[in-house]
């Protein structure tokens, strides 16, 4: 994509992310951390139920070998002080003991593989997508393309907002909270609620990390290659991301906004978005050629 695209596309949308559709001030910022926060985002796709159940369920695994494997230590430093046992045992080994723990943990690796398989599977098969889309990291910014035969036709550029932008947003009466810092940008990805949306993840320069930790969702940007994810969100809000991947100085200042809005809403947007961006002569997009990542 042209820099003087790249630029026309963002003073296509600069007027649209005043609009209600797609401000920030308009929508439900469920999606990104908050102080003291335990455990996973709320999550709003399958995948990301799935994931947090297999998180949670790894937890308790984790914390009862924990705790079993320090009381056999405290056992065994108090059972086996050297004042209780002036001449201690010459023990070599158990036949019985070895064969219970080579056993159990071989069955609690095939406990958790077993669930672990099964979301990998569910993740990398995407069901048939209603809406493909391409998303194309770029140091240090993230550019959308909206399939022209899908009724976009249009690109969409999105860059953080610097702190004067986002202090003049919160002049207007944005709400800091929804205008988080290091989060808020200029132009929101916009998609409707409720439909299975298949994303092609790429890069221009270097490897950059497309993360949504609402959806369940991450992959690598990487150049030359398309990588897929797909998910189908059930609640409407805006929802924060950012990049994964160590990608230069502003590696911090590459954060993903997706905004989940009603197909009534999604509709409206799309021909507003689409006059604005063709009246600026914005290039149309494409659904890229080069091979996904098979599963």
């Amino acid at each position: 994509m042209s820099m003087n695209a790249r630029a026309g596309a963002k003073m296509a949308l600069s007027g649209l992310a005043a609009a209600p559709l797609a401000s920030p001030a308009c929508a439900e910022a469920i999606g990104q951390p908050h102080p003291w926060q335990l455990g996973l985002q709320p999550q709003v796709t399958e995948i990301g139920e799935r994931i947090n159940s297999l998180h949670n369920g790894l937890l308790v695994i984790i914390t009862l070998i924990t705790v079993f494997v320090l009381a056999l230590i405290l056992y065994t430093l108090f059972r086996f002080h050297e004042a209780r046992n002036p001449v201690p045992s010459r023990t070599t080994h158990n036949t019985f003991l070895e064969i219970v723990w080579t056993i159990v943990p071989v069955m609690i690796l095939v406990g958790i593989a077993i669930p672990s398989f099964s979301l990998l599977r569910f993740k990398l098969v995407p069901p048939p997508a209603d809406i493909v889309m391409k998303a194309t990291g770029s140091q240090w910014l993230w550019t959308y393309d909206y399939p022209k035969d899908q009724g976009g036709g249009f690109t969409i550029v999105s860059k953080m907002l610097d702190e004067k932008e986002r202090g003049e947003l919160i002049a207007k009466g944005t709400s800091p909270e929804d205008a988080p810092r290091l989060l808020a940008v200029d132009n929101e990805v916009v998609l409707p609620v409720g439909k299975i949306i298949k994303v092609e993840v790429t890069s221009t320069d270097v490897i950059h990390g497309f993360n949504l930790p609402a959806f369940g969702v991450k992959v690598n940007a990487i150049p030359g290659r398309n990588n897929e994810v797909w998910f189908k969100v059930d609640t409407e809000g805006l929802y924060y991301g950012q990049c994964t991947q160590i990608c230069g100085d502003q590696h911090s200042e590459m954060p993903l906004a997706f905004h989940i809005v009603s197909p009534e809403r999604y509709s409206e947007w799309l021909k507003e978005a689409k006059a604005k961006f063709a009246s600026n002569g914005a290039s149309h997009a494409r659904v890229a050629d080069a091979r996904p990542l098979a599963p």
